[in-house]
């Protein structure tokens, strides 16, 4: 059999970290060449011979002092020894792709599980190429990209996802907000995953994660972002979600298509009436002793009445407080939809509103005058000069008298 008397490996990229020569015939005089960003590694009857920089090498037993204990060579001149020669590519990949499989988060801004799914890449250079051989190649003739990821996929994903899901956690990071987070994410993991690839031999040239997403593989993660969409669709098109549930118990009740119900709920040209709360027996108008009487207010707390909570959505029928989140009712004086707190127009009919009557507490129009339960009235007349002025005011907007009589 040949002597092997020149050696070198030619990669042909980067993502390769490792490559065994497939000769180990090899004799005293034989000719090493390493290349720039390369190391090799000798090794016979499982010890380490020697290591080698980049440059050109004899492989005599100067350089390698321990070829006389092991084979005996007592002569100068071409001995024969058998090795197996390992060359490193010790140059940092840059674009190594990972991704974890579902992982499960707990959203503090809804209070409920989602599944997630990460990816990103990351960039490896071999450090310590001994530690490296040792540790990952083994009975492999070759190492690349491949073989790393095949050999380190449930590691690496397991600490990825508890690295990620312990970062979201501890900062509270929403569903909705993660796309502003993946650069101190990103700067979390660098750390887990550096201290991860150096027991390995490896320096952690980069780590970053591009995307952390909801996982619409899983059913609940895709009725998720179904959620999601209709939220931001009804955003874009200026209808509220209690708009939304009306106009679905109009089209219910009614037999009426989605395009007129759409029609009447943005529009609002066919009169608020049409988007009153809803009942199968519709109840006569408020009395004149009622809150909201004289302007129109449907009777509040009717078993059959489509009202929704303003603030969740469920269906309240006009009850006090809502029962899932305990939200009071505050309805519109004209079709007695509910409404936010400081809400300037009814999400229902579009009615401008107003405060509430600051002695009784009855919600009010705009622009009243008299609050129509008990009387109270929004305008005073100066007692010096006869000039109204809003009950508010302390000074006569025209002639500064101070407030006192009417």
């Amino acid at each position: 059999m040949a002597w092997i008397d020149s050696l070198k490996w030619e990669p042909k990229s980067n993502n390769e970290f490792a490559w065994k020569y497939p000769e180990n015939n090899l004799s005293t005089y034989t000719q090493l060449v390493v290349h720039e960003t390369q190391e090799a590694v000798l090794f016979t009857k499982g010890q380490l011979l020697a290591k080698f920089g980049p440059g050109k090498h004899t492989l005599d037993t100067e350089n390698i002092p321990i070829l006389r204990n092991l084979f005996g060579i007592p002569f100068g001149g071409k001995n024969p020894f058998t090795a197996e020669v390992w060359f490193v590519n010790k140059a940092s990949p840059l674009n190594l792709p990972w991704a974890t499989d579902t992982m499960r988060y707990k959203d503090p801004a809804y209070n409920a599980m989602v599944p997630l799914r990460a990816e990103g890449s990351y960039g490896l250079q071999v450090a310590d190429a001994e530690r490296f051989l040792l540790k990952l190649v083994g009975t492999l003739s070759r190492f690349d990209s491949g073989a790393l990821a095949e050999h380190f996929r449930g590691e690496l994903v397991s600490k990825t996802k508890s690295a990620i899901i312990a970062k979201m956690s501890q900062d509270r990071i929403g569903i909705l907000d993660i796309s502003a987070y993946l650069s101190s994410i990103s700067d979390s993991l660098q750390g887990v995953m550096t201290a991860f690839w150096e027991e390995q031999g490896f320096r952690l040239v980069k780590f970053y994660v591009t995307s952390v997403d909801v996982d619409d593989s899983t059913a609940d993660g895709a009725q998720i972002l179904q959620s999601i969409t209709n939220r931001a669709s009804r955003e874009i098109e200026g209808v509220t979600y209690q708009q939304e549930k009306v106009l679905g118990a109009l089209q219910n009740s009614t037999g009426m298509g989605l395009g007129l119900t759409m029609g009447i709920g943005m529009g609002q040209n066919l009169g608020g009436g049409f988007l009153n709360p809803v009942s199968a027996n519709p109840a006569p108008q408020a009395s004149s002793t009622g809150p909201g009487a004289g302007v129109g207010v449907n009777p509040i707390g009717g078993p059959g009445l489509a009202v929704f909570c303003a603030k969740c959505g469920t269906k309240t029928g006009g009850a006090k407080f809502c029962p899932s989140c305990g939200k009071g009712y505050n309805p519109c004086p004209n079709c007695g939809a509910d409404n936010l707190a400081g809400a300037v127009k009814c999400v229902i009919c579009s009615r401008p509103l107003g405060q509430a009557c600051p002695q009784c507490k009855t919600p009010l129009v705009a622009d009243t005058k008299f609050c129509p339960e008990c009387g109270y009235s929004f305008k005073k007349v100066c007692s010096k000069c006869h000039a109204e002025w809003d009950a508010e005011k302390k000074y006569c907007p025209t002639c500064g008298t101070a407030l006192g009589g009417t």
